[in-house]
């Protein structure tokens, strides 16, 4: 938020507000400081990026401030004002305030513990250590050090947030560092997180050190894996993995979990702008067109739909979106994906992020649909580009009230001023 102080002859004075002003062990940073007190650093930093107006920032003021003090010749803490900074910002690729990030060596990964001071502590400590193994060679606990990974660190202060009040599955590995067995787990764990991304979450929690959790779930061995189903979660919702030690095969039993808990997708007609952004954010998204109501009754339409439903939950684990619209609805959006050129009911599948689709050209019937999708979901089938090179806009419409169509009242012709008996010259 900028303030403009502005006198009559003189010069207006812009002024900026901060989050952190006044005495305080958070460093204020800046374009012309981020890189020499940053980036070429040799110390770990922890760095918020926030804007003034944002409650969730004001919020987080007083316990990233507790962190500062008490990390202070340890691991430094600094904050960017992203509203007024947009360069950083943009930079970093921050989307949302507060976002933190932990930056060691020229590096920065993302922030993902608790967001009070006891997170922020073991986060910082967390990363010295890495930091000083790597000098060394290795990651903490002594395992050779790789790239980073998507297995997520968890702690007794941020269990409860991430993964117990989520709505997210989650696999956590409670291991020890200087067990064998965890030790060679980790690369397939590792592997296997990565596989499972934007499916099942993996975490892993050092039982040495954080033993609250371990007691909690009675582990007495090393390592011991837990399964947490999506969806609220409660004491009896946690079950034991019993799957093998392989990336293959963690991936496998994972997958299947996720199949049996993940509901099915709606089918949603397109009726804004809204709709499509949503299945956009979708790996692939399965575009139907079908017949207008007056060429295809409620109960026509019923079927079709019914057999979009049964399709999408045989469909469910690859996590698409489906929608559909009626003929003639969306004429830019059947330009795009090439559609209604062989009649109606049509349907294309389109991935919006590489904006290329690939289109039925088979019966829509229910097996002429699976072969078409179990074609594309293992990589087969021609694609073609969007056409125009952007996903088309859509138009707002009014949703379908599941009735039948009713044709346009007919007007009302008035023949009395018309002369049927004279001759036409």
């Amino acid at each position: 938020m900028i303030l403009k102080y502005c006198l009559v002859g003189l010069l207006c004075v812009v002024g900026t507000f901060a989050l952190y002003n006044g005495p305080t062990d958070v460093v204020e940073l800046t374009p012309d400081n981020f890189d020499r007190l940053v980036l070429n650093s040799d110390e770990v930093w922890i760095v918020e990026f926030y804007a003034p107006w944002c409650g969730h920032c004001k919020n987080l003021v007083p316990e990233f401030q507790k962190a500062a003090k008490a990390l202070k010749g340890i691991i430094k803490m600094g904050a960017v004002n992203a509203d007024n900074h947009k360069s950083l910002a943009q930079k970093y690729g921050i989307s949302g305030f507060p976002t933190l990030k932990i930056f060691s060596g020229g590096k920065h990964t993302p922030y993902n513990g608790a967001r009070n001071a006891a997170g922020f502590i073991e986060a910082g400590l967390k990363a010295a250590k890495e930091k000083a193994y790597r000098s060394l060679g290795h990651k903490a606990g002594g395992s050779s050090d790789k790239s980073d990974s998507d297995v997520v660190t968890l702690t007794d202060s941020n269990f409860k947030e991430l993964v117990l009040d989520s709505e997210d599955m989650w696999l956590v590995e409670f291991y020890a560092p200087w067990c064998g067995h965890c030790k060679n787990l980790e690369p397939q764990w590792a592997k296997a997180a990565t596989e499972l991304k934007g499916k099942v979450k993996l975490g892993a929690l050092d039982a040495t050190v954080h033993t609250s959790m371990a007691s909690r779930y009675q582990v007495q061995g090393y390592p011991t894996i837990k399964f947490f189903p999506s969806g609220k979660k409660s004491s009896d919702s946690m079950e034991d993995y019993n799957g093998g030690r392989t990336s293959s095969d963690i991936v496998t039993w994972a997958l299947e979990k996720f199949a049996e808990n993940v509901p099915a997708p709606e089918v949603l007609q397109i009726v804004d702008e809204e709709t499509m952004k949503a299945c956009g954010e979708k790996p692939l998204c399965v575009v139907s067109i079908l017949p207008h109501i007056l060429d295809c009754n409620a109960a026509c339409r019923n079927d079709y739909l019914a057999i979009l439903t049964r399709l999408g939950d045989k469909y469910k684990n690859k996590m698409w979106g489906w929608v559909w619209s009626e003929a003639g609805e969306q004429p830019a959006l059947e330009q795009a994906l090439e559609l209604g050129g062989f009649g109606y009911p049509a349907m294309a599948v389109v991935n919006v992020k590489k904006l290329k689709f690939s289109t039925l050209r088979g019966s829509f019937s229910e097996t002429g649909i699976n072969e078409f999708l179990r074609d594309l979901s293992f990589g087969r089938g021609q694609t073609a580009p969007v056409k125009g090179a952007e996903m088309p806009k859509v138009s707002k419409t009014e949703p379908w009230d599941g009735k039948d169509g009713e044709l346009p009242p007919e007007e009302d012709i008035d023949l009395s001023d018309v002369d049927l008996e004279k001759d036409e010259l």
